[in-house]
Order: C-alpha cells, then sequence, then structure tokens
C-alpha cells in the first residue's frame, strides 16, 4: 500500500533507538525526509548512519525534549532545514519504574517535562508550519498505560493521560487547518525499554528478567512482544491521506493485552 508519504517532511523525537527509531524507518521508507533528535550523541549518530544507509534523507540534532527550549529548537531548526513541517511524532522515553511512594517532587517534574510538556511545547512549534501548507499529522507515542495502567508506573500511568486530553482538544481546533492528531498506544515490544523495566522488576523480586518477560507474554493473547516494525506501519497509516478522518482518537497496539471495550 502506498501511503503518499514521499517527500513528505517527518520530525520524529526520541528517534534515537527504539520504537521512535522504527517509526523514523518506517516513515523513510515510504519516501518522507526525516528529521530526528536525541539527547544522546552517539547513539543520534548511530541512528543517522543506518538511517542514510536505507537511502533515507536525514536531519539530525542533538535535543533533550525535556528542555522546553530544546525541544522547540529541534522543530524549528528541522524546519528550517528541510523548508517546512507536515508530520509529528511526539516522543520521548518513560519515566522511570517506581511505586508511589517512592517517588517525589523533583521526579514528579521531570516526568511532566519529559512526557506532557515536551508534547506541548512540540505540538505548539510545529502548528503554525502545518496551518501553512493547510495540513498536517500530530502523532503522539504514548503508552497501553492510558487506557489500562500498568503497576509500577505510576507516573507514566499519569503524565501520559494528560497528552491525551491535549490530543482530544486539538483534534478539535485543529480540524479545519487538515491538522489530524492521534495518539498510539504501544503494548509491551521487544525494546531497551521493556529490558530495563524487566531488569527492575526481577531487581526487587530477586527473579530473572526472562521469566519477567514471560509472565508479560502470558497476558497477551497473541502471546508475544510486539516487534517495532509493527508500530512502524500503523504510524505510516496514521501520517497518511488514507486516514484523513481519523483525528482525535488512541489506538493501542498492543497484542489484545488491554482488556476494555473501547
Amino acid at each position: 500500500m502506498d501511503f503518499g508519504l514521499k517527500d513528505k517532511i517527518a520530525l520524529v523525537a526520541g528517534a534515537s533507538k527504539g520504537l521512535g527509531l522504527a517509526v523514523a524507518e518506517a516513515l523513510g521508507m515510504e519516501g518522507a525526509k526525516v528529521a530526528i533528535c536525541s539527547r544522546n550523541k552517539d547513539n543520534l549518530e548511530k541512528a543517522r548512519r543506518g538511517l542514510e544507509d536505507l537511502g533515507i534523507e536525514v536531519f539530525s540534532i542533538q535535543a533533550d525534549v525535556s528542555v522546553p527550549e530544546q525541544a522547540q529548537t529541534f522543530v524549528t531548526d528541522s524546519a528550517k532545514h528541510f523548508g517546512g513541517a507536515d508530520i509529528l511524532i511526539n516522543n520521548a522515553g518513560g519515566p522511570p519504574a517506581m511505586l508511589f511512594e517512592e517517588t517525589d517532587k523533583d521526579i514528579w517534574e521531570q516526568g511532566f517535562r519529559l512526557n506532557l510538556l515536551s508534547t506541548i511545547i512540540m505540538t505548539r512549534t510545529v502548528i503554525p508550519y502545518m496551518k501553512e501548507k493547510m495540513w498536517g499529522r500530530i502523532v503522539n507515542m504514548t503508552s497501553i498505560a492510558v487506557k489500562q495502567p500498568i503497576d509500577g508506573l505510576i507516573i507514566s500511568n499519569t503524565v501520559r493521560s494528560g497528552v491525551i486530553g491535549l490530543a482530544k482538544t486539538l483534534s478539535r481546533e485543529l480540524a479545519s487547518y487538515n491538522i489530524t492528531v492521534n495518539n498510539v498506544c504501544p503494548g509491551y515490544f521487544l525494546t531497551s525499554r521493556v529490558s530495563g523495566l524487566a531488569n527492575k522488576i526481577a531487581e526487587k523480586t530477586g527473579g530473572d528478567p526472562s521469566d519477567v518477560i514471560k509472565t508479560w507474554e502470558k497476558d497477551i493473547p497473541l502471546a508475544r512482544m510486539g516487534e517495532p516494525k509493527e508500530l512502524g506501519a500503523l504510524v505510516c497509516f496514521l501520517c497518511s491521506s488514507s486516514a484523513a478522518y481519523i483525528t482525535g482518537t488512541s489506538i493501542q497496539i498492543d497484542g489484545g493485552l488491554y482488556r476494555g471495550l473501547l
């Protein structure tokens, strides 16, 4: 299926590895010009080289999106380099795994800046470019936690839910400009973050990380972790003209893990 993304300008935050990189690669393979950022210079350079080896036109910039000025600069510098912006993928690593009584004020503020404020800043910065073209796609990478909270991820469960409220409101405010705003809610995928979470749980329980992952897989009807490329395909669809009538929605991609009806 041709998603019609050739020469579209896509900005993908947190794209040096994991799901962010998978999305950047998927968009690039559909012909989009891709801007990526990461706070880790070495990972960013490795990702850039990998994408370029696939024939993807890439602009990369080191930026920590939890710092408002850097989040804004990622958008403005990327738009300046490519001459605009059509697609924004709001993505950032998640807050640390911990229980409520283990948290403090600083950890909560860090989670807010990383997962909610970064989305606000980058979205607010990119909107004028999209309005100018009367077309745009904004996709927020959240988590299945916004529909079904995950034990031990109190900060993520709370802060990411704010992104959902923001997106639903913006989907109405921006509809007349042909700008859609949607959320993708991944379940468990084979990424370093999931491995890290399994290690954290294993440390607390005295178990083995591989057993933690097997336990999670038992709860998934499809009985496996997701592959990053599967999420990339979903994001490409949401960014395409074929998804022009989809906005303000939150789509889980979790192998059937979520038990709710809506």
